[in-house]
């Protein structure tokens, strides 16, 4: 986050090409949420781009508690600003720079009919991964895939081995952009995930090196096993670093539902990367999109699901993006070894890092 009151006429353009996306228009009401001084640039830049659109576009800025930590989900600044909230339910898209996520209050908005819109990421990131219609087509294509689905079965060469049945909870999708009434999305982005039936999701999953702790900003380097049964993990097991740094982050909440199974699907942008040349130092001055996002990878999610409809709002979210597994719906294939193999969904000039560099195709 950067705190330059400067008007950076590159961003504009970018943020110009993200609302045109959104289907921002003439006469909108447009809320930019910011606390403090984080992202005054981004600020700057989306009013300015807002208004070259012709919409009513304005900045809303609290205080954040600092005693919050930023991986706590669902707390945020906002929280008993009921006049400022009732505001927000007014308008017709909300631009959030402070994190709402898992929170009732974004859910509130939704429900009005408010788009939403996330943003947490670095220029360069917004650049790299801008969306696509194309990328929007192919998400939402995912979507209609698994909607119908009623199993889903996960497994990898190290012993990961999960079974989730279906069908209690809707599909989400995200692309990037947020075009319709209600909708919320990430930029950028570029998955689809639902959550197993409460109590339905039974296994094994092994995390390896390379796979990520997103809430860490860290990747695994020493081998974590997890035993689920009826939804919950009941073990977590490894001799390493990360078995224990799950174990005592996890029971400091002290709260059992930070152990439920959360939301599961796959990544699908394949202008996302996982990083190999100084993947440490990179992950840090990041946020999480490309770990979330990158193609093939089965993000396999603990904590809060409330964006699903579900009543779990614990504070503790811990998204794992796996590598090299491969994940059936019903037993037809979808992602084997890491590669979306489903003839709707794959893209062939796609290829998982560390192949890749980091490629910039930002608007």
């Amino acid at each position: 986050m950067t705190t330059s009151s400067a008007v950076d006429f590159d961003l504009v353009e970018l943020f110009l090409e993200e609302l045109r996306l959104c289907k921002v228009k003439e006469g909108e009401r447009v809320a930019i949420l910011n606390a403090g001084t984080e992202w005054t640039d981004y600020v700057q830049a989306l009013l300015k781009a807002a208004n070259r659109l012709g919409a009513q576009a304005f900045n809303v800025n609290v205080q954040r508690d600092q005693s919050l930590q930023a991986a706590v989900q669902g707390r945020h600044p906002f929280t008993g600003h009921d006049l400022l909230l009732d505001m927000l339910k007014r308008c017709d898209m909300v631009i959030d720079l402070v994190g709402l996520l898992f929170s009732r209050e974004q859910l509130d908005m939704q429900k009005a009919g408010v788009r939403v819109l996330r943003i947490m990421e670095p220029p360069h990131v917004l650049r790299a991964m801008f969306p696509t219609v194309e990328l929007a087509k192919r998400v939402e294509r995912a979507r209609e895939i698994l909607v119908p689905a009623r199993r889903m079965h996960i497994t990898s060469r190290h012993g990961t081995d999960i079974t989730y049945e279906l069908g209690q909870y809707p599909v989400m999708s995200e692309y990037g952009f947020t075009d319709e009434p209600g909708r919320w999305d990430n930029f950028p982005s570029g998955f689809v995930f639902t959550q197993g039936n409460d109590g339905a999701v039974n296994g094994t999953v092994v995390l390896r090196a390379g796979d990520i702790l997103a809430a860490f900003k860290r990747y695994v380097q020493s081998d974590v096993v997890l035993t689920v049964e009826r939804g919950y993990v009941t073990r977590i097991d490894g001799s390493g670093m990360d078995a224990d740094l799950l174990r005592t982050y996890m029971a400091g909440f002290d709260d059992p539902r930070a152990y439920a199974i959360s939301h599961i699907g796959w990544g699908m942008n394949d202008a996302a990367r996982w990083y190999h040349a100084e993947a440490t130092r990179r992950l840090h001055h990041e946020h999480v999109m490309n770990a979330l996002s990158f193609y093939g990878n089965v993000l396999f999610s603990l904590g809060p699901n409330v964006e699903l409809g579900g009543d779990n709002d614990t504070a503790c979210h811990m998204d794992i993006p796996l590598r090299g597994c491969s994940l059936t719906l019903d037993g037809v294939p979808i992602v084997r070894d890491g590669e979306v193999v489903h003839a709707e969904l794959s893209v062939k000039e796609a290829v998982n890092p560390p192949r890749n560099a980091l490629r910039n195709t930002g608007a």
